[in-house]
């Protein structure tokens, strides 16, 4: 118990140094309070945003933009992944366009999906989905290209089938990577949606620091940067059990 209290507080080092600072800079000039205001007065206005409901609707628009895009990319991604890591044909064929559309940037499309699907939730979840389809769908074609190559020949030498292969070999192997690919998909939906909802959104966590900056509440700016920081953590954290309960095979290193 000894032990786990100290590595606790050693993980907690940094932000609780990370806050003392933020709160005691502005009070002792050392940076603008108007433009950095004390941590606490985040707080507060935190919790007036918590407590009129505002923080609530909005970040229920942005969650529901952004998992639902990061959904929709995962559920195409992996199993195309599959399909283009196992069969070199495949790979050939889409493999120029693949690097074609892998080196241009999400926000970068932003206009083109606005003016294709205008500035509804329609645009903002393609968005989303587009910019979380790539870290999924490479990781899973190295993933099962980087595959044991012993493990799959001892596999084919017991007359395995190609589903069995994939079942007992290929997708166990492929995990560890595949949830590497789906961890940062999952960052790059939040931040990818915070930027799409600066344009053109009424609601949402980027909706709110935009609105925020603009009629100069700041306190509120970082109360909506703070959520955000805090969704993407916790995000990130259910990811990690995830994929720790599907890996559960694996040695402890």
């Amino acid at each position: 118990m000894g032990r786990r209290l100290r590595a606790a507080a050693l993980r907690s080092a940094a932000l609780v140094a990370l806050l003392a600072f933020w709160e005691t800079a502005p009070r002792l000039g050392l940076v603008d309070a108007t433009f950095l205001p004390p941590v606490s007065e985040v707080a507060t206005a935190w919790w007036d945003l918590l407590g009129n409901g505002q923080l609530g609707q909005h970040t229920r628009a942005s969650l529901a933009r952004s998992f639902g895009g990061f959904g929709i990319a995962v559920v195409i991604a992996v199993p195309l992944g599959l399909l283009i890591g196992w069969y070199r044909p495949v790979a050939a064929l889409l493999g120029p366009l693949l690097e074609v559309f892998r080196n241009t940037a999400a926000l970068a499309l932003l206009p083109v999906f606005v003016l294709l699907l205008g500035i509804g939730e329609t645009s903002k979840v393609s968005i989303v989905v587009y910019a979380c389809l790539w870290p999924v769908l490479l990781n899973t074609i190295s993933a099962v290209g980087n595959a044991d190559p012993t493990l799959v020949r001892l596999a084919r030498s017991m007359d395995l089938s190609t589903p069995r292969l994939f079942q007992k070999v290929i997708l166990p192997s492929s995990v560890p990577a595949i949830f590497t690919g789906i961890r940062l998909a999952g960052a790059v939906s939040i931040l990818v949606l915070v930027a799409a909802e600066m344009i053109g959104a009424k609601a949402g966590l980027g909706y709110l620091i935009n609105a925020s900056q603009y009629n100069f509440a700041i306190p509120q700016m970082y109360a909506g940067i703070i959520t955000i920081s805090a969704v993407g953590v916790a995000f990130n954290q259910l990811l990690v059990t995830i994929e720790r309960r599907l890996s559960t095979w694996r040695v402890p290193a």
